[in-house]
Protein backbone atom coordinates (compact mmCIF):
# COMPACT_ATOMS: atom_id res chain seq x y z
CA UNK A 1 0.00 0.00 0.00
CA UNK A 2 2.84 2.37 0.90
CA UNK A 3 4.51 1.63 -2.43
CA UNK A 4 1.27 2.40 -4.26
CA UNK A 5 0.87 5.68 -2.41
CA UNK A 6 4.48 6.57 -3.20
CA UNK A 7 3.91 5.89 -6.87
CA UNK A 8 0.72 7.94 -6.88
CA UNK A 9 2.59 10.79 -5.21
CA UNK A 10 5.58 10.62 -7.55
CA UNK A 11 3.48 10.41 -10.73
CA UNK A 12 2.41 14.08 -10.87
CA UNK A 13 5.93 15.15 -9.92
CA UNK A 14 7.35 13.10 -12.80
CA UNK A 15 4.78 14.53 -15.20
CA UNK A 16 5.62 18.04 -14.05
CA UNK A 17 9.33 17.44 -14.56
CA UNK A 18 8.62 15.99 -18.01
CA UNK A 19 6.58 19.07 -18.89
CA UNK A 20 9.34 21.36 -17.66
CA UNK A 21 11.90 19.46 -19.74
CA UNK A 22 9.64 19.51 -22.80
CA UNK A 23 8.85 23.20 -22.40
CA UNK A 24 12.52 23.96 -21.90
CA UNK A 25 13.42 22.14 -25.12
CA UNK A 26 10.69 23.87 -27.14
CA UNK A 27 11.62 27.21 -25.65
CA UNK A 28 15.10 26.62 -27.04
CA UNK A 29 13.68 27.18 -30.51
CA UNK A 30 12.96 30.79 -29.62
CA UNK A 31 16.63 31.27 -28.69
CA UNK A 32 17.51 30.97 -32.39
CA UNK A 33 17.03 34.73 -32.64
CA UNK A 34 17.88 35.80 -29.09
CA UNK A 35 19.35 39.34 -28.94
CA UNK A 36 18.64 39.47 -32.65
CA UNK A 37 18.69 43.26 -33.02
CA UNK A 38 22.07 43.56 -31.31
CA UNK A 39 23.53 40.74 -33.41
CA UNK A 40 22.26 42.29 -36.64
CA UNK A 41 23.54 45.74 -35.67
CA UNK A 42 27.00 44.27 -35.00
CA UNK A 43 26.95 42.20 -38.21
CA UNK A 44 26.05 45.11 -40.48
CA UNK A 45 28.55 47.44 -38.77
CA UNK A 46 31.26 44.86 -39.38
CA UNK A 47 30.41 44.28 -43.06
CA UNK A 48 30.09 48.04 -43.64
CA UNK A 49 33.53 48.67 -42.14
CA UNK A 50 34.99 45.81 -44.16
CA UNK A 51 33.61 47.36 -47.35
CA UNK A 52 35.02 50.77 -46.38
CA UNK A 53 38.47 49.27 -45.87
CA UNK A 54 38.42 47.29 -49.11
CA UNK A 55 37.23 50.29 -51.11
CA UNK A 56 39.98 52.45 -49.55
CA UNK A 57 42.49 49.82 -50.69
CA UNK A 58 41.22 50.10 -54.26
CA UNK A 59 39.18 46.88 -54.29
CA UNK A 60 36.50 47.51 -56.93
CA UNK A 61 34.59 44.36 -55.98
CA UNK A 62 33.08 46.14 -52.98
CA UNK A 63 30.47 48.91 -53.11
CA UNK A 64 28.56 51.03 -50.61
CA UNK A 65 25.39 52.41 -52.20
CA UNK A 66 23.07 54.88 -50.48
CA UNK A 67 19.34 54.28 -50.35
CA UNK A 68 17.72 55.26 -53.65
CA UNK A 69 15.35 57.78 -52.00
CA UNK A 70 18.02 59.61 -50.01
CA UNK A 71 19.18 62.92 -51.46
CA UNK A 72 22.89 63.16 -52.25
CA UNK A 73 22.88 66.42 -50.26
CA UNK A 74 22.03 64.54 -47.05
CA UNK A 75 24.80 62.94 -45.02
CA UNK A 76 24.10 59.20 -45.01
CA UNK A 77 24.41 57.04 -41.90
CA UNK A 78 25.86 53.53 -42.48
CA UNK A 79 22.41 51.92 -42.23
CA UNK A 80 21.09 54.22 -44.96
CA UNK A 81 23.21 52.24 -47.42
CA UNK A 82 23.40 48.76 -48.82
CA UNK A 83 26.74 46.96 -48.99
CA UNK A 84 27.60 45.01 -52.14
CA UNK A 85 30.22 42.34 -52.85
CA UNK A 86 30.45 41.93 -56.62
CA UNK A 87 30.55 38.26 -57.56
CA UNK A 88 30.40 38.78 -61.33
CA UNK A 89 30.41 41.85 -63.54
CA UNK A 90 27.86 41.91 -66.33
CA UNK A 91 28.10 43.36 -69.81
CA UNK A 92 25.19 45.79 -69.60
CA UNK A 93 25.82 49.52 -69.77
CA UNK A 94 22.56 50.84 -68.32
CA UNK A 95 20.60 50.20 -65.13
CA UNK A 96 16.86 49.76 -64.42
CA UNK A 97 14.65 52.74 -63.62
CA UNK A 98 12.29 52.94 -60.66
CA UNK A 99 9.32 52.13 -62.92
CA UNK A 100 11.00 49.24 -64.76
CA UNK A 101 10.45 45.49 -64.43
CA UNK A 102 13.26 42.95 -64.14
CA UNK A 103 13.99 39.28 -64.65
CA UNK A 104 16.14 38.09 -61.75
CA UNK A 105 17.35 34.99 -59.96
CA UNK A 106 18.16 35.20 -56.27
CA UNK A 107 18.61 33.53 -52.93
CA UNK A 108 17.86 35.40 -49.71
CA UNK A 109 19.13 34.41 -46.28
CA UNK A 110 19.66 35.81 -42.79
CA UNK A 111 22.90 36.25 -40.84
CA UNK A 112 24.35 33.09 -39.23
CA UNK A 113 22.48 31.85 -36.17
CA UNK A 114 22.65 28.92 -33.77
CA UNK A 115 21.17 26.28 -36.08
CA UNK A 116 21.92 27.93 -39.44
CA UNK A 117 25.66 28.32 -39.90
CA UNK A 118 25.22 29.96 -43.29
CA UNK A 119 22.09 31.87 -42.28
CA UNK A 120 18.49 30.72 -42.63
CA UNK A 121 17.48 30.66 -46.34
CA UNK A 122 14.04 32.25 -46.55
CA UNK A 123 13.65 32.38 -50.32
CA UNK A 124 15.33 30.87 -53.37
CA UNK A 125 14.21 31.06 -56.99
CA UNK A 126 16.36 28.23 -58.36
CA UNK A 127 17.29 24.68 -57.41
CA UNK A 128 20.80 23.68 -56.35
CA UNK A 129 23.78 25.84 -57.26
CA UNK A 130 23.11 28.91 -59.37
CA UNK A 131 23.69 28.57 -63.11
CA UNK A 132 22.56 31.53 -65.27
CA UNK A 133 22.14 29.22 -68.26
CA UNK A 134 19.60 26.97 -66.54
CA UNK A 135 18.06 29.14 -63.81
CA UNK A 136 14.54 30.22 -64.77
CA UNK A 137 14.21 33.90 -63.74
CA UNK A 138 11.29 35.45 -61.91
CA UNK A 139 9.69 38.74 -62.85
CA UNK A 140 10.20 41.45 -60.24
CA UNK A 141 9.07 45.05 -60.54
CA UNK A 142 11.69 47.48 -59.27
CA UNK A 143 9.05 49.43 -57.37
CA UNK A 144 5.93 47.33 -57.84
CA UNK A 145 4.47 44.81 -55.44
CA UNK A 146 4.23 41.59 -57.42
CA UNK A 147 6.71 38.81 -58.19
CA UNK A 148 5.72 36.41 -60.96
CA UNK A 149 7.40 33.08 -61.69
CA UNK A 150 7.80 31.65 -65.18
CA UNK A 151 4.91 29.27 -64.46
CA UNK A 152 2.60 32.23 -64.00
CA UNK A 153 2.14 31.98 -60.23
CA UNK A 154 2.34 35.31 -58.43
CA UNK A 155 3.06 36.52 -54.94
CA UNK A 156 2.41 40.04 -53.70
CA UNK A 157 4.40 42.11 -51.24
CA UNK A 158 6.10 45.47 -50.95
CA UNK A 159 9.43 45.89 -52.68
CA UNK A 160 11.73 46.88 -49.84
CA UNK A 161 13.96 49.95 -50.18
CA UNK A 162 17.11 47.84 -50.06
CA UNK A 163 15.99 45.78 -53.05
CA UNK A 164 14.87 48.86 -55.00
CA UNK A 165 18.32 50.36 -54.39
CA UNK A 166 19.98 47.12 -55.51
CA UNK A 167 18.06 46.76 -58.76
CA UNK A 168 18.45 50.41 -59.74
CA UNK A 169 22.24 50.01 -59.64
CA UNK A 170 22.72 46.65 -61.38
CA UNK A 171 23.68 46.01 -65.00
CA UNK A 172 22.47 43.03 -67.01
CA UNK A 173 24.71 40.09 -66.17
CA UNK A 174 25.73 41.43 -62.76
CA UNK A 175 25.72 38.98 -59.88
CA UNK A 176 25.95 40.60 -56.45
CA UNK A 177 25.98 39.55 -52.84
CA UNK A 178 23.95 42.31 -51.20
CA UNK A 179 23.72 43.17 -47.51
CA UNK A 180 20.58 45.12 -46.62
CA UNK A 181 20.28 46.61 -43.11
CA UNK A 182 16.96 45.95 -41.43
CA UNK A 183 15.79 49.56 -41.68
CA UNK A 184 15.93 49.19 -45.50
CA UNK A 185 14.23 45.79 -45.18
CA UNK A 186 11.35 45.00 -42.86
CA UNK A 187 12.58 47.08 -39.92
CA UNK A 188 11.18 46.35 -36.48
CA UNK A 189 8.36 44.18 -37.85
CA UNK A 190 8.45 40.44 -38.45
CA UNK A 191 7.52 39.29 -41.97
CA UNK A 192 6.34 35.71 -42.49
CA UNK A 193 9.32 33.55 -41.41
CA UNK A 194 11.61 36.54 -40.92
CA UNK A 195 12.07 37.88 -37.39
CA UNK A 196 12.11 41.62 -36.75
CA UNK A 197 15.43 43.47 -37.06
CA UNK A 198 16.79 41.09 -39.70
CA UNK A 199 19.67 42.02 -41.98
CA UNK A 200 18.80 40.54 -45.38
CA UNK A 201 21.53 39.00 -47.52
CA UNK A 202 20.82 38.32 -51.18
CA UNK A 203 22.80 36.53 -53.86
CA UNK A 204 21.11 38.14 -56.88
CA UNK A 205 21.63 37.96 -60.65
CA UNK A 206 20.05 40.38 -63.14
CA UNK A 207 19.06 38.59 -66.35
CA UNK A 208 17.42 41.58 -68.06
CA UNK A 209 14.85 44.36 -67.64
CA UNK A 210 12.43 46.49 -69.63
CA UNK A 211 10.75 49.87 -69.32
CA UNK A 212 7.15 50.51 -68.36
CA UNK A 213 4.85 50.07 -71.36
CA UNK A 214 7.37 47.95 -73.26
CA UNK A 215 6.78 44.33 -74.20
CA UNK A 216 8.11 41.88 -71.62
CA UNK A 217 11.39 40.31 -72.63
CA UNK A 218 11.31 36.53 -73.11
Amino acid sequence: MKKLLSLIFLLPVSVALLCLTSCSESDGDSDEYAQWQEKNDAFFTDIYQTAQQRIAQGDASWKIIRNWSLSSLVAAQPTQNIVVKVLQNGTGTTTPLYSDTTHVSYMGHLIPSENYEGGYVFEKTYVGDFNPATAIPVKLGVSQTKTTSSSGSSTSGSTIDGMVTTLMNMHVGDRWEVYIPYNLGYGSSASNSLPAYSTLIFDIYLHDYWHAGAVEKK
